[in-house]
């Protein structure tokens, strides 16, 4: 399991320090000693400051969770960087963004640490506490308390301002000290003369385990309590701590008794430490109950773990456990990837415990450069790419290889009838762009051709990997088809696309998804033309009948973008414009780009004549070149079993999932009428052939499963 430790310690990462300052630190060697147990456990362990970059922190390191798969868990050692209740703050951001986390959660911290509400409480259910009283201002009135008294902040911790007072003057004194210091209410309760009891709490509801009682044992000098200088090790004296205590069996029982109840009064959970006096007639009081309990090596509390025969390494495992069983109804989840029986089941464990193995495969598809227009970079990639696939177990289709502008795979069980999925492995960019690194923030990953190229790789070699992984490979019929001509608009590519689609049963094609999380069933066609315009070289002003060719060129432009009609769902536009001029002379020369999109053949062929018709006359010479033709994915009722049977699966894995329509072509307009077809099963990306395109980090993961799931469907 991901483990995030987070503490305060040095951090003031906030909008404004403001309001009264965190006094409370852990070590960095009890904060590492932690870490270490928690790695030594198994678990994937980081450390976090709790300040204002927590969430965007925890979710780089564990991204937004899968349905039915376990996510991270946070162990909480912070006691909060500034303001009341520190120790909520953290809980608090935890439950607002779902993080599951050992120890009590916001409301049990607060009760904790407002010392007055908490022995309301537990003179109110029976919990035995001392007669105490509440100083508001500078000038109270003496309480009614007989001294000697114990002093302390309202809403402190740690033995922060706390003091034994035995008259009026030293109660005035010690409390001015905390109104200054503090500027909070004194709470003043009786002091109770005696032994100094604590009993740590670990689990929940019935599971609940009281540890033996651990008794504090003061040094020569200063007062029976453990102060603040105590804790620094600066008050001169040595406090040890014997546990078991030399308690009578029924005084032990009593004293856990009596912590179970109050951890129970507050609503904590998985851990605690509960703090107590005993007089000399074996009377107990509870003084306070620490929702947060210290895991410092010569503390009470792994005195106690201890003495039940948990040593440091085994308590921290253990806080985890507790806190899972809490979350997750067990402590030791069942491993799916042993449930052969259900290959959905194994195949999904696969994935999600190979999350990091998913992105780190993005991160180093992203650093293979295979621009459209770099051949070597192709070939090297292409590479990369057999020899996965061989690794995998699918054998290359002679017959549907070029090994230059496209490759075809096939399972053990043959493509014919079975799933084809397809993806490119050229990256169309401006060749103007530098080309950007992988980065990631916590909800996008970030790179050249992230989205529309390598993610799509990344996520057919996970989905490959699971289904051999629960040796359903060899009996599912299955093919890869991957094309480096995207950017050239697959004008090598495109027949052996086309025999490949016909022999398969089912096509599925990783473009990128569309923003909504939705998957594309239908996609206008485009073709590209090269138009070229000549004329006469003119002066600047020249006086006959010759016409200047820029402005001939103007009106039919304006003439060819007017067939735009959004009704037909066709469009013309222009994409560049290059001139030829002579020196001191008008362009002569013009060559054009221009794009039409299309929605079936015949409105093609009818663009296509009204094109022509359009560029004739004006005194120049008119070439119009058809580049290339990429076709559209029309609606088909036979996509409609392979729509329904992947919502199904979104459905069955809580993945968001609809569908949606493009302006852009893709290869999917190649496939046979007859052939289901989807598109745009890759991740939802953004940006797309720019410096910031990404892809949604849990889109990744989402279409993967996706993918995989659809895959053992055969």
């Amino acid at each position: 399991m991901k483990v995030a430790v987070i503490y305060n310690r040095e951090s003031q990462k906030v909008i404004n320090l403001f309001g009264q300052p965190n006094r409370e630190k852990y070590g960095i060697k009890a904060i590492n000693r932690i870490v270490n147990a928690l790695k030594k456990g198994g678990h994937q362990v980081i450390a976090l400051e709790g300040d204002k970059d927590l969430i965007d922190n925890l979710e780089e390191f564990m991204p937004r969770a899968l349905k039915g798969e376990r996510p991270g868990m946070a162990f909480n050692l912070s006691y909060g960087i500034q303001g009341q209740a520190r120790y909520t703050h953290v809980p608090g951001i935890l439950e607002m963004v779902g993080v599951p986390y050992v120890g009590s959660g916001p409301l049990a911290h607060s009760l904790a640490l407002d010392k007055v509400v908490a022995k309301m409480l537990f003179a109110q259910r029976g919990v035995p506490t001392p007669e105490f009283a509440v100083l508001d201002t500078p000038g109270f009135e003496m309480p009614e308390l007989a001294f000697p008294l114990i002093v302390k902040p309202k809403n402190e911790a740690v033995s922060f301002g706390i003091r034994i007072v035995n008259d009026e003057a030293e109660l005035r004194d010690a409390a001015g000290v905390i109104f200054e210091q503090f500027e909070q209410p004194v709470l003043a309760e009786r002091y109770i003369e005696g032994r100094e009891v604590n009993v740590g709490l670990l689990g929940n509801g019935a599971a609940l385990e009281a540890f033996p009682p651990a008794e504090l044992i003061f040094g020569e000098g200063g007062p029976h309590i453990y102060t603040m200088e105590d804790k620094k090790r600066t008050s001169g004296r040595e406090i040890g701590v014997q546990c078991p205590a030399e308690l009578t069996p029924a005084l032990a029982n009593k004293a856990k008794d009596i912590a179970v109840k109050a951890f129970h009064v507050l609503g904590c959970y998985d851990c605690a430490r509960v703090d107590m006096r005993m007089d000399a007639d074996g009377s107990l009081y509870v003084l306070e109950i620490n929702s947060l309990p210290s895991l410092g090596e010569h503390g009470s509390y792994v005195a106690g773990a201890e003495a039940v025969g948990l040593d440091f390494d085994a308590l921290v495992v253990r806080l985890v456990e507790v806190a899972a069983a809490r979350y997750f109804g067990t402590p030791n989840p069942p491993d799916l990837s042993r449930r052969r029986s259900d290959p959905k089941h194994a195949a999904f464990a696969f994935l999600t415990e190979r999350r990091d193995r998913l992105e780190k495969l993005l991160q180093e598809w992203t650093g293979v450069g295979s621009r459209s227009d770099d051949p070597v970079g192709i070939r090297l990639a292409a590479q990369r790419l057999s020899e996965q696939m061989s690794d995998i177990g699918l054998r290359l289709v002679r017959e549907l290889t070029d090994e230059r502008d496209i490759w075809t795979w096939e399972s053990p069980a043959g493509l014919a009838g079975g799933t084809l999925v397809i993806g490119h492995l050229d990256v169309p960019v401006n060749p103007q762009l530098g080309m950007e690194h992988f980065h990631r923030d916590p909800e996008w990953l970030y790179g050249e051709g992230v989205g529309s190229s390598r993610a799509s790789l990344a996520m057919l070699e996970m989905a490959l990997r699971a289904v051999k992984h629960v040796r359903r490979l060899n009996r599912t019929k299955l093919g890869v088809a991957i094309y480096a001509d995207e950017g050239r608009d697959c004008e090598e590519s495109t027949e052996v696309l086309r025999r490949a689609c016909a022999e398969a049963g089912r096509v599925l094609v990783l473009n990128p998804g569309n923003a909504g999380d939705r998957i594309i069933t239908t996609r206008r066609g485009q073709r590209r033309y090269r138009l070229r315009v000549e004329g006469k070289a003119l002066r600047l002003g020249q006086a006959g009948r010759s016409a200047e060719v820029m402005r001939v060129l103007y009106r039919k432009l304006d003439e060819l973008t007017g067939l735009t009609d959004r009704k037909s769902r066709v469009a013309v536009s222009v994409s560049d414009i290059a001139t030829d001029a002579f020196p001191m002379r008008l362009p002569h020369r013009v060559r054009i780009g221009l794009q039409l999109s299309y929605p079936d053949q015949a409105q093609a062929v009818a663009m296509d004549r009204a094109m022509r018709g359009i560029l004739r006359g004006g005194g120049v010479q008119w070439d119009l070149v058809m580049v290339s033709d990429r076709p559209p994915m029309p609606e088909r009722k036979v996509n409609a079993a392979l729509v329904q049977r992947l919502k199904a699966i979104a459905a069955e894995w809580d993945i968001p999932l609809g569908t949606d329509s493009s302006l852009w072509p893709s290869v999917a307009g190649l496939v046979p009428e007859s052939v289901p077809v989807v598109c745009g099963l890759g991740p939802v990306a953004s940006d797309l052939y720019t410096s910031d395109e990404a892809v949604s980090r849990i889109s990744l993961v989402q279409r993967t499963l996706l993918l995989m799931q659809c895959l053992l469907d055969g």
